[in-house]
């Protein structure tokens, strides 16, 4: 009796083994959401009385409902993406106030210096149309990479600062960062003062 099963077990190994050989494993490469970006077209954002730019047809601009919001803050929704470019307006009172607020601007954007790998400044200077500014490109999981204002030196102060509603993971949203800092540059270069 003893035989049988000493006979049977080797001939199950070998079955096992052979039906194993044909399986082979290959490790699956990591997945990335697809990601379909609109066309590029633009359509004229008039504040009013201060201020218009052109902005992307697919973006929606949202009055800001904050518990601390005026009359000029605006959100421009990307709701594809989840992100929002943040935008306020400021009537500047004196040369101290303005002088704030550039401050402030830069504190902002400097304040990403613990999780930014770089922050890179660029000077936005639009004379023929007293547009004047910095632009903070801010790289790295920060929870905002590209922060902005505009303003004419005299009574107008511009600021906007893009955030995505998502955990930072920059190599994430690098490319969906791209396409909207587009968006950005046109908006900067249609922005005009009214008075």
């Amino acid at each position: 009796m003893k035989f049988k099963y000493l006979f049977f077990l080797p001939l199950i190994l070998i079955l096992f083994l052979l039906a194993c050989q044909n399986n082979e494993y290959s490790p699956k490469p990591k997945g990335y959401f697809r990601i379909v970006y609109p066309e590029k077209k633009y359509q004229t954002f008039n504040s009013g009385e201060h201020f218009s730019f052109e902005y992307p047809i697919y973006a929606k601009m949202e009055a800001d409902n904050g518990r601390n919001a005026k009359k000029d803050w605006f959100n421009l929704h990307y709701t594809q993406f989840n992100g929002y470019l943040h935008l306020t307006y400021y009537d500047v009172a004196d040369r101290a106030a303005y002088d704030e607020m550039v401050e402030d601007a830069r504190k902002l954007a400097f304040k990403h210096t613990i999780k930014a790998s770089a922050i890179d400044q660029k000077l936005i200077n639009y004379p023929e149309r007293k547009v004047y500014g910095i632009y903070y490109a801010i790289e790295g999981n920060t929870a905002s990479s590209v922060q902005f204002f505009l303003t004419d030196s005299a009574k107008h102060y511009f600021r906007g600062a893009l955030y995505f509603n998502e955990r930072p993971q920059y190599d994430s949203i690098e490319p969906v960062l791209k396409f909207i800092k587009k968006d950005i540059d046109k908006m900067i270069s249609t922005f005009k003062w009214k008075n």
